[in-house]
């Protein structure tokens, strides 16, 4: 029979969950490593403890970095190929895939709209992260 992840999303997603995972981990870490041990103590010293603690504490200093994180992973897999040709359920075709195989083809002018497409699509996210990133540092 079949094996039992091949060609399904689930499959598919794991892949893409193991392939980036290491993406975002670097601006999460980062977030993380930010974080005074200090606040935290503050916290619990004036009765905030568990969900409120997270909630009001590490929440908001990790949102930046898992934005960060979140847009990193958006742009890598929005041109990934590999995990994608191979995992991706039947008919279920990624706009990398599509210019893959336009490509293939020969059909140049064809793919020409899908990959500027996809080199904008992919654009304005980095474009974001450097203004923030400029903004942070100076």
């Amino acid at each position: 029979g079949k094996p039992l992840l091949l060609g399904s999303l689930s499959a598919l997603l794991l892949a893409y969950l193991v392939r980036f995972i290491a993406v975002a981990f670097g601006p999460l870490e980062h977030s993380l490593s930010r974080i005074r041990p200090s606040l935290p103590e503050a916290a619990r010293s004036l009765g905030v403890s568990g969900p409120k603690l997270f909630l009001n504490v590490y929440l908001p200093l990790l949102v930046p970095g898992a934005l960060s994180a979140a847009l990193l992973v958006f742009v890598d897999v929005l041109k990934e190929m590999p995990a994608t040709l191979l995992m991706r359920p039947f008919g279920w075709d990624t706009l990398a895939v599509r210019i893959f195989e336009m490509t293939s083809e020969g059909e140049w002018a064809r793919a020409a709209l899908p990959a500027l497409t996809l080199v904008l699509v992919g654009l304005l996210p980095v474009i974001g992260l450097i203004r923030r990133s400029a903004r942070h540092i100076g």
